[in-house]
């Protein structure tokens, strides 16, 4: 389990952390889910005891971040957002490198990383630095298995990384839930957020919401109505000065509307066409995580 209470963190004059509390409990795939800025890398260095925080506490399995970071640092694995091997090492010699630093071996912990080297065994001779984006996030998280934590960290560790080699990621820590392994994970994705058992969104150093993915959705937004028009720009202003709207915001190419009471496409239609609205196509939507977010950050902002 870990707890954090209370954490705030500066740089400076920048708040990056407010008063941040929550638990994440054993064995359980805990996003913390915002975007760049938010806060989540500062809150992760700070459970990895790579970093301290201004005020507040932290304890990892009943640990004290600063007084027994050495014990945390043993039993945990950590993967940074920015890739931090050593890039003119090869596959091996990088595993091998972190397996010694931890006084163990390939060997004894292979049974952890099987399912995930197999994968880039293949390129075992290549330096890690001529790797693919989604070659070097499995070797990273190769790495940070090879000790056999007893909880993993990840940074954003999908960024930049492809749609399959993100599914083939999200799968392997699902296994590794499986074994008993507790993971936080950080993610830009909102898609992302509804792999996780529970999820903490965040933006500005603050946690807006936390629960699980249904429960935050069936907490914050009832129905949403996909809205899109000739004049997307006019519609939007429109749709903002609607008596009955709760939230509006682009989303791709159509326009994310959320009534404040029980409503129907039909009262939305008949008021925008009074507004002279062409090409109007109004269809009932299913809310998600980021429709949340943006109602949130509405709401707190």
């Amino acid at each position: 389990m870990v707890e954090i209470n209370n954490i705030s963190k500066n740089y400076g004059k920048v708040k990056a952390l407010d008063n941040v509390s929550f638990t994440v409990n054993t064995g359980e795939l805990f996003g913390l889910i915002g975007p760049d800025g938010a806060g989540k890398t500062s809150l992760l260095r700070i459970i990895t005891t790579l970093i301290l925080a201004n005020s507040g506490s932290v304890k990892v399995f009943g640990l004290d971040v600063v007084k027994d970071y050495k014990k945390i640092r043993n039993i945990t694995g950590y993967m940074p957002g920015k890739f931090s091997l050593y890039q003119d090492l090869s596959v091996e010699e990088n595993l091998s490198f972190f397996a010694s630093v931890f006084g163990t071996t390939i060997q004894e912990n292979y049974h952890l990383i099987k399912d995930i080297y197999v994968q880039i065994e293949p390129f075992k001779t290549r330096p890690a630095g001529k790797l693919s984006g989604g070659m070097k996030q499995k070797l990273a998280l190769s790495c940070a298995l090879i000790h056999k934590p007893e909880i993993l960290v990840l940074d954003e560790p999908t960024t930049g990384v492809d749609a399959v080699s993100r599914k083939e990621f999200w799968a392997m820590l699902k296994n590794l839930k499986k074994i008993g392994i507790t993971i936080i994970v950080s993610t830009p994705y909102m898609d992302e957020a509804a792999l996780c058992d529970r999820v903490a969104l965040i933006q500005q150093g603050k946690i807006l919401d936390l629960d699980s993915p249904e429960g935050i959705i069936n907490r914050n937004i009832q129905e949403i109505f996909e809205v899109s028009a000739k004049d997307m720009y006019r519609l939007k202003n429109d749709i903002s000065s609607y008596e009955n709207t709760q939230s509006v915001f682009l989303f791709g190419r159509v326009l994310h509307y959320s009534p404040k009471n029980e409503s129907s496409a039909k009262d939305l239609e008949e008021y925008l066409k009074n507004k002279g609205h062409l090409n109007l196509k109004i269809e009932k939507g299913s809310p998600g995580i980021e429709d949340c977010f943006m109602k949130l950050m509405n709401t707190n902002g």
